[in-house]
């Protein structure tokens, strides 16, 4: 603490430095903008603008626990197998609709991957799914 002159009646007014304080508050307020997580996993995805027309076929891939991948209810070995899948829809144009389906369990890295994988193949009709028996 600091100690200013000796008021008029001859008894000192006592004063608080508060610069180390806004310093401290400083110190603290850079550490946490620093360490605040940033989003790089952002995928975006372009929303429709209109009221399609329905799809002839649908198609539904699920993302399972364990980076597990079912396409129409079969197994799905490899990422390229995959790709080669998404082609086949995107080729197709609006007849056939995607709807992604993940488990509860699913990591969500998965399903991201599957998102992307989309969207680069160019698949124009997505869907994601609630799955059965999800928590509200």
């Amino acid at each position: 603490m600091r100690w200013a002159a000796p008021a008029e009646d001859g008894v000192a007014a006592p004063e608080v430095n508060t610069t180390p304080l806004i310093d401290v508050m400083l110190v603290l307020l850079v550490m946490l903008i620093i360490t605040i997580p940033l989003r790089l996993d952002v995928i975006d995805v372009a929303a429709p603008s209109g009221l399609a027309s329905k799809p002839a076929v649908m198609v539904e891939v699920r993302v399972g626990p364990g980076r597990q991948l079912r396409w129409n209810g079969a197994a799905v070995r490899s990422t390229r197998q995959l790709q080669r899948l998404l082609a086949a829809v995107a080729s197709d144009g609006d007849r056939v609709q995607l709807q992604i389906r993940a488990d509860p369990h699913a990591r969500y890295g998965a399903f991201a991957a599957v998102l992307a994988m989309a969207q680069r193949a160019g698949v124009t009709q997505l869907g994601i799914v609630e799955p059965a028996g999800a928590p509200q």
